[in-house]
């Protein structure tokens, strides 16, 4: 499959031909300084990659987040986001940040061809789509580098993720199914929304090799409501959330007590400075998740402990150097109050 194959251009023209990941023919400049993020996903992976090129915020970081980003983009305005539900962002708006280059990270489907073709006819300002799926994420990066002119930052970034599966996968292999945590994501206000097998809120739960207890029986993928009965017959032995409010609930609900992962308090909170460790965003900030969701389903399988992990991961993909506070302030709740039954 192909993601973003460069071609390059007759001579007389101003730039690069490049093949985006649907397939679409994009003539870029030969140097890019500014681009604009479609949405989350490409925000982050723009922070990460090429920071100093990001031109401005789809939602603008709240004062809790900042230390957690890189410095050049901390006081960025805010310029909305063209993707997704509750698009925000103003054409004029875009045009007046004058990026040299529009980047979405996710979804080629469709869909978000016929809103790159609109805003890239509208605007004439390039517009790219990069395959987001996790599994492609060091193609992406192989590739989308050398276009944004950051090729060994790239190269850097993706030899580091493989690190991180190959490490996964080594664990994996040994390990049989029956050994492997059954898990359940607990979203909504009452920890009852979850995301059902396959889902993109679920992917990093399922690639560190535990089982996601919820089986909607229907196509995979998606965010679904489910009853409390249900959950208590699936009896997961681990409970994640993203919610702080969430994770308080379940532990003092009475009707939550019979299941498995409350009686043994492992009820854990996913981080989520300055993005989840989850989701929210689906995008490269998953991957410090996935180191920590191996450490803590099979902790006597991986080296370094999660403070450790965080703080080298912070530094390579963020380049940030978090201090003490800024780590306890990351991690709170993250090591749950998990004992054997």
């Amino acid at each position: 499959m192909a993601l973003l194959a460069l071609v390059w251009s007759l001579p007389a023209m101003a730039g690069r031909l490049v093949v985006d990941s649907a397939g679409r023919k994009v003539e870029v400049p030969d140097r890019i300084d500014r681009i604009v993020a479609a949405g989350p996903p490409a925000s982050v992976l723009i922070t990460m990659l090429a920071p100093e090129k990001l031109v401005g915020w789809n939602r603008k970081p709240p004062p809790e987040e900042l230390p957690y980003l890189p410095a050049a983009v901390r006081n960025l305005p805010e310029v909305g986001r063209l993707t997704g539900r509750g698009g925000t962002a103003n054409i004029e708006v875009v045009m007046a940040a004058k990026p040299d280059l529009i980047v979405d990270f996710g979804s080629v489907s469709d869909t978000y061809v016929s809103l790159a073709d609109r805003m890239q006819g509208q605007t004439g300002i390039p517009y790219i789509l990069v395959d987001g799926r996790f599994a492609n994420t060091v193609a992406a990066l192989r590739l989308l580098g050398p276009i944004l002119g950051v090729g060994p930052r790239a190269e850097d970034l993706a030899g580091r993720i493989e690190n991180i599966l190959r490490d996964i996968d080594r664990v994996l292999a040994s390990m049989p199914p029956e050994a492997r945590p059954r898990v359940y994501l607990a979203r909504g206000s009452k920890g009852l929304e979850t995301g059902n097998r396959g889902s993109i809120n679920t992917e990093i739960i399922e690639r560190v090799g535990a089982i996601n207890v919820v089986d909607g029986g229907m196509p995979q993928g998606g965010l679904y409501n489910v009853s409390l009965e249900q959950v208590v017959l699936w009896n997961p032995d681990t409970i994640v959330t993203i919610d702080p409010a969430v994770a308080q609930h379940l532990r003092s609900d009475p009707a939550w007590a019979q299941i498995e992962a409350v009686r043994r308090g492992r009820i854990f909170l996913s981080p989520k400075l300055p993005y989840g460790w989850i989701d929210a965003p689906p995008s490269l900030n998953r991957l410090i998740g996935l180191q920590w969701m191996a450490r803590l389903l099979f902790p006597d399988r991986f080296a370094g402990d999660i403070r450790t992990v965080a703080r080298d991961f912070y530094h390579q993909f963020y380049q940030v150097d978090l201090n003490e506070p800024e780590l306890d302030r990351l991690l709170e709740g993250a090591h749950g109050n998990s004992r054997m039954p």
